[in-house]
C-alpha cells in the first residue's frame, strides 16, 4: 500500500502534521526542515568550539536563528492552506516564495559566516564591506518578513474561506501586525551599531520577540475568541486584543530603549 493511500488514522500526529505542511505549501516545509536539520550541526559546533564573542558562544546566534526560522517558515505553510484556491500554486506566488526562501538561506549563509569567522553578523560596520552587506542584509529580512503581510491580506480577501470569521480575522491581524510591528522595531535596533542592549538592562530583542510572533499571539486569542463568544463580540474582541498587543510591543521598545529591564514591570 502506498503511503498516501495508508488509513491517516494509524500514523501518530506529528507525520500527519509533516504530511500536512508539505501538503499545504512543499516550498516552506522543505525549507522549514532543512533548517530544522542545520539546527544538528550548529549544536555540534556549539558544544565543540568554545569561542565567544561578547561573552557567548559564536555559534548561539546561528542556532537561534536556524530554530526561528524554522518556527516562522512552519507556520507559513500551515497558513498556506489558507489561501484563496490556487493562490499557491500561480506562478507569481511561486516566484515570490521562491525569493523569500532565498532571502532566509542569504540570512543564514550570513549569520553562519559570521560565526565561522568570529564576527558579529549584527551591527557591525567595522569594515567597508561589512558597512555595505550589513544594510543588504536587512533589505532581505525585510523582504522575507513581506510574506506574513501577503499572506495575511490574501487571507483577509479570501471571503469564501471555510475559516470561523472571528479566526480568519485573528489570523489575518496577526500576519499584517507581524510586518507593521517588525520591520519598524528592527529598524531602531539597525540603526544603532552598539547591539541590542541599551544601559544596566534593556534589551531591543524583547520588542523585536514580540513584534516577530504577533503571527502567533494575535490568531491564538483568535481561536479562543471564536469558540467562546458570538460572532459580533468576538471581532470587537479580536480588534481590542491587536490594538492592545501593538501597545505592548510599543511599551517593550520604549522600556529597552530607556536602560530598564522587561521584567521590571513586575517590580
Amino acid at each position: 500500500m502506498s503511503l498516501a493511500a495508508a488509513d491517516d488514522t494509524a500514523l501518530p500526529a506529528l507525520p500527519r502534521a509533516f504530511r500536512e505542511l508539505f501538503r499545504r505549501e512543499p516550498l516552506f516545509a522543505g525549507a522549514a526542515l532543512v533548517l530544522a536539520l542545520l539546527s544538528l550541526p550548529a549544536l555540534a559546533a556549539l558544544a565543540l568550539d568554545d569561542r565567544t564573542l561578547m561573552d557567548v558562544n559564536v555559534w548561539v546566534k546561528p542556532l537561534k536563528f536556524s530554530l526561528s526560522l524554522t518556527v516562522y517558515l512552519a507556520t507559513l505553510a500551515w497558513f498556506a492552506g489558507w489561501l484563496p484556491p490556487g493562490g499557491s500554486k500561480s506562478r507569481w506566488y511561486r516566484v515570490y516564495a521562491a525569493a523569500v526562501v532565498f532571502c532566509v538561506a542569504a540570512e543564514m549563509a550570513w549569520i553562519g559566516g559570521a560565526a565561522a569567522n568570529g564576527v558579529a553578523s549584527h551591527f557591525n560596520v567595522s569594515t567597508p564591506a561589512l558597512a555595505t552587506l550589513y544594510p543588504l542584509m536587512g533589505l532581505l529580512a525585510i523582504y522575507l518578513t513581506s510574506a506574513t503581510l501577503v499572506y495575511g491580506v490574501l487571507i483577509w480577501r479570501h471571503r469564501e474561506s471555510r475559516l470561523d470569521p472571528v479566526f480568519r480575522l485573528s489570523v489575518a491581524a496577526g500576519l499584517v501586525l507581524t510586518f507593521l510591528l517588525t520591520v519598524p522595531v528592527a529598524g531602531y535596533m539597525a540603526a544603532g551599531t552598539t547591539g541590542h542592549a541599551v544601559g544596566d538592562g534593556g534589551d531591543l530583542r524583547v520588542a523585536h520577540f514580540f513584534a516577530t510572533h504577533a503571527l502567533h499571539f494575535v490568531p491564538a486569542f483568535g481561536f479562543v475568541a471564536a469558540g467562546t463568544l458570538p460572532r459580533r463580540t468576538g471581532r470587537f474582541a479580536v480588534f481590542a486584543f491587536a490594538a492592545a498587543f501593538c501597545g505592548f510591543v510599543a511599551f517593550t521598545l520604549v522600556q529597552a530603549a530607556q536602560g530598564r529591564p522587561f521584567l521590571a514591570i513586575l517590580g
